[in-house]
C-alpha cells in the first residue's frame, strides 16, 4: 500500500514546472531539506534516540507533502515563481529525503561497516539513474505501444511499479523508494492519459484509504495518550524542528530570490504538512529490526510523528489559506514588468 503511496507521489510532481526554474528549486530543495534533517536529528538525538534512528526521524522532516497545492490552484497562483519553485523543490526535498533514508534501514538491519556502506553507496549510484533514465526510456516506449489498450496500459504500470519495488529490495534498499523513482521515471510519459487517471481514482478509493486504516491498527490508542502526556516533548520537538527548519529555509531562500513576505510565508506553509513520503518511511521504519531485534523507531516516536501528520495536515492548509491571497495582492501591486 505504501509502495502505491509512493508511486504515486512521484507521478504528481510537476516536471515541466520544475525545469522552468530548475536552479532556484534545486538550491531551495536542498535547503528545506537538509535544516529540517540537521534539526530533527539533534533533537530525537537530544531525547535520547541512537544516531541512526535520530538521523532517520530527521529524514522524516525533511520531506514534504503539498497539500496547499488545490487552495493554490483555486485561487489561480500555480504559475507564480514561488510556488513554480516550491512545487520543483519538493521533487529534490522527496528525492534527497528517502535517499537518507535508505541508506539509514540497511545499516540497522545489518550493522555498520566501511565495506557495506561503500557497496551501498555504490548500488545506489548505479540504481538512482538505472531506473530514471533505462526505465524510464524502456518504460515510456512500452507504455506509447499499448497507449490505445488502457487495460494493458494499466497492467503494465504496476509491473514497472512492482519491478522497482523488487529491484530496490534486492540491494537491500525500501521498496518505497524505488517505487518513488518508478513514478518520477514514468511521470512524462503518463501524463493525461486516461489509465493514469483511473490508476489516481483506484488508488485514492482503495489504497489510500487502506493505507489510513492500516496505519490505525499500527496506533496503540494507550500509547497515543501517553505520548500526548509523559512524552509531550516528544511530539513537540519534533514538531518545532519541523517549523523552525522549514521557516528559516523559507525565509532565507525567498530573501535570497527577492520574494515579499507574503510570498515566503506561502512557500513556508507549502512545505509544512508531513504526508506521504513521511507516513511511508515511517511504516518502514517500524517494521526494520536489528540483529537484537529491535525496532528502528519504537512505538513512541511512531505515535509522535503520526501526531505531526495531524498537526502540520491541518497547520499547512489553513496558514496557505491565509497567505496565498496576500501573495496574490503584492504581485497585483507590482509593475507589470516587474512581475
Amino acid at each position: 500500500m505504501w509502495f502505491m503511496l509512493m508511486f504515486f507521489a512521484g507521478l504528481e510532481i510537476d516536471l515541466p514546472l520544475f525545469r522552468q526554474k530548475i536552479y532556484r528549486s534545486l538550491a531551495f530543495g536542498v535547503v528545506t531539506t537538509s535544516l529540517p534533517l540537521l534539526l530533527g536529528t539533534l533533537v530525537a538525538f537530544w531525547l535520547g534516540y541512537a544516531l541512526l534512528p535520530a538521523i532517520v526521524v530527521g529524514s522524516l522532516l525533511a520531506s514534504h507533502t503539498i497539500l496547499g497545492s488545490t487552495i493554490i490552484a483555486r485561487l489561480g497562483a500555480t504559475s507564480l515563481e514561488p510556488v513554480v519553485v516550491t512545487i520543483g523543490a519538493t521533487m529534490v526535498s522527496d528525492t534527497l529525503s528517502l535517499l537518507v533514508f535508505a541508506v539509514c534501514v540497511p545499516l540497522y538491519a545489518s550493522g555498520f561497516s566501511v565495506s557495506g556502506i561503500a557497496i551501498q553507496v555504490i548500488e545506489i549510484v548505479v540504481f538512482i539513474p538505472l531506473v530514471l533514465l533505462g526505465l524510464g526510456r524502456a518504460g515510456a516506449w512500452l507504455l506509447r505501444r499499448v497507449e490505445n489498450e488502457e487495460e494493458t496500459y494499466f497492467v503494465l504500470m504496476f509491473g514497472i511499479l512492482a519491478v522497482t519495488a523488487l529491484l530496490a529490495q534486492l540491494i537491500n534498499l525500501p521498496g518505497i523508494v524505488g517505487t518513488f523513482l518508478a513514478g518520477l521515471a514514468v511521470n512524462a510519459s503518463v501524463k493525461d492519459k486516461p489509465a493514469k487517471g483511473k490508476l489516481e481514482f483506484i488508488g485514492n478509493t482503495v489504497f489510500l484509504p487502506i493505507f489510513f486504516i492500516v496505519t490505525g491498527f499500527l496506533i496503540d490508542p494507550m500509547v497515543l495518550i501517553a505520548s500526548i502526556s509523559e512524552d509531550f516533548f516528544l511530539a513537540a520537538g519534533i514538531i518545532v524542528a519541523l517549523l523552525i527548519g522549514k521557516w528559516i529555509a523559507a525565509e532565507s531562500c525567498g530573501r535570497a530570490f527577492g520574494y515579499p513576505a507574503a510570498a515566503r510565508r506561502t512557500v513556508w506553509s507549502l512545505t509544512l504538512p508531513q504526508v506521504a513520503a513521511t507516513l511511508a518511511a515511517t511504516l518502514v521504519a517500524y517494521k526494520t529490526f536489528n540483529a537484537a531485534g529491535q525496532a528502528l523507531l519504537d512505538s513512541r516516536m511512531l505515535n509522535a510523528v503520526l501526531i505531526m501528520v495531524l498537526v502540520t495536515a491541518i497547520l499547512g492548509p489553513i496558514l496557505t489559506q491565509y497567505y496565498a491571497p496576500r501573495m496574490l495582492g503584492e504581485v497585483a501591486k507590482e509593475p507589470v514588468g516587474s512581475r
